[in-house]
């Protein structure tokens, strides 16, 4: 975590006060006031052996894993296609503690939406939140607040933030579906002299991405979210600055981050980081005398891990558990709280290895040799193969990360915890039972 970040993750932590009487129950308290949950997207065991290896070593500890907690879940859909979960599925399964289809937000096999856990802690009083480096309608944290059959409405997805679950705290990329995209003809297309698109803080067809702009069909959702009393933030200074009850912040036109193979325009390098944001939205949602309920999640472990690029991966990791680290220190100075970090689903059938040059290593990956880069002349996205070497923390070692595959699996994911309700979090069981452990601390008192 850089110095700017750590500075403002430390004044968080400062601002809170004493903390809550910790007399009682099971990791100081028989009841949750706040809930923290954090998804590492695509993240499973080798993802976290990985980094722990390169940024703590041999002997080291991840501050995700340093959590006194720990179980795994399974995470298959109810979907009449797939055995292997998307993000969608399994979000909404934490979000509502029912399992569906692919690419449902929030609706169950029938069709019919479900009650989210961002709406039940909103009705029970609790601040809610959003933090993410995807879009903020992306998959995972629609789930908790939208009902879709469809995840890429995210413009639909946007509107119901505002006018139904009504999140106080919106901070993330995805500028896009929160404003009017040009006219289009019923084929799709761009109608020729029809009303332009409204470009927003973040250019349309940015070099990086020229398929970048706004695209929403919902009216100017930025607009309306100001005339709802969010303060509305495009930059880390901004951020910073806003001292309003409710924050939207957007800070890209789609993720933060571009999702490439290494040397082909990938990209990590988000306008405001993980714990930057995660820091404010901490400070925003903290003055709720009733507690609150906030959802973390670092996209790109997911989006590298599609892209077999090894290298960002670990970044994307390294940025997560720096969040973690700066909400175990929040935790520590407010024992009242729960906090959850786990995966939706594996990425990439990663699994880490010794360097070993006579073992298979499909398209061959990047490999790292001091400041040498080899990259593979071609990359074929059915194909996949190791990547490194890396470096072993404090250690004169190597390991290799080697991907099976482009998608997703079905390997179970870790989760950790701490605060009460968490020793509820041991053993293996279904994805559905967070729902049930979150919602037992939201909406204890509503039945």
């Amino acid at each position: 975590m850089g110095a700017a970040v750590a500075a403002v993750a430390l004044g968080v932590v400062a601002q809170q006060g004493a903390p809550a009487d910790a007399s009682e129950g099971h990791h100081g308290h028989h009841q949750a006031r706040n809930v923290i949950f954090v998804n590492g997207d695509g993240m499973a065991s080798a993802h976290r052996e990985a980094a722990r290896l390169h940024l703590k070593g041999l002997d080291g500890q991840l501050a995700m894993d340093s959590l006194p907690v720990a179980g795994l879940q399974t995470t298959s859909p109810h979907d009449p296609e797939s055995t292997i979960t998307d993000s969608a599925a399994a979000a909404s399964a934490w979000a509502t503690g029912q399992k569906t289809y692919n690419g449902s937000i929030s609706i169950d096999v029938d069709g019919n939406p479900l009650t989210t856990l961002g709406l039940e802690a909103k009705e029970a009083g609790k601040a809610t939140g959003i933090v993410t480096t995807a879009q903020v309608t992306d998959a995972s944290p629609a789930a908790f607040f939208a009902n879709s059959t469809d995840r890429y409405i995210q413009d639909d997805i946007a509107r119901q933030y505002l006018e139904v679950t009504k999140p106080d705290v919106i901070l993330g990329g995805g500028e896009d579906y929160w404003l009017p995209g040009p006219e289009l003809d019923e084929a799709g297309e761009v109608v020729e002299g029809g009303e332009p698109g409204i470009p927003g803080a973040f250019e349309d067809a940015p070099a990086d991405d020229p398929e970048e702009g706004s695209r929403g069909g919902q009216g100017n959702l930025i607009e309306k979210a100001q005339e709802l009393g969010y303060d509305y933030v495009t930059s880390s200074e901004e951020l910073a600055a806003a001292e309003g009850e409710k924050v939207l912040g957007l800070f890209a036109n789609e993720e933060m981050f571009q999702q490439r193979p290494e040397g082909q325009g990938d990209e990590y390098d988000p306008l405001v980081p993980l714990p930057e944001m995660t820091a404010k939205a901490l400070q925003t949602l903290e003055g709720d005398e009733d507690g609150f309920f906030l959802v973390v999640e670092e996209e790109a472990v997911d989006e590298m891990a599609h892209s077999n690029n090894a290298a960002l991966t670990l970044t994307a990791l390294e940025q997560l558990d720096a969040t973690v680290a700066l909400l175990e220190d929040y935790v520590a100075e407010h024992p009242d709280t729960l906090l959850i970090v786990t995966g939706d689903h594996e990425c990439g059938g990663l699994t880490v290895e010794d360097v070993d040059a006579e073992d298979e290593g499909g398209f061959g990956g990047t490999t790292y040799a001091g400041d040498e880069v080899s990259i593979p002349a071609v990359y074929d996205e059915g194909e996949s193969g190791e990547d490194g070497p890396f470096t072993i923390a404090e250690s004169d070692k190597l390991f290799v990360m080697d991907w099976t595959t482009t998608g997703h699996t079905g390997a179970p994911t870790p989760v950790t915890a701490s605060g009460p309700g968490s020793e509820a979090l041991t053993g293996i069981y279904p994805n559905t039972h967070l729902h049930e452990v979150m919602r037992a601390a939201l909406v204890k008192d509503r039945g």
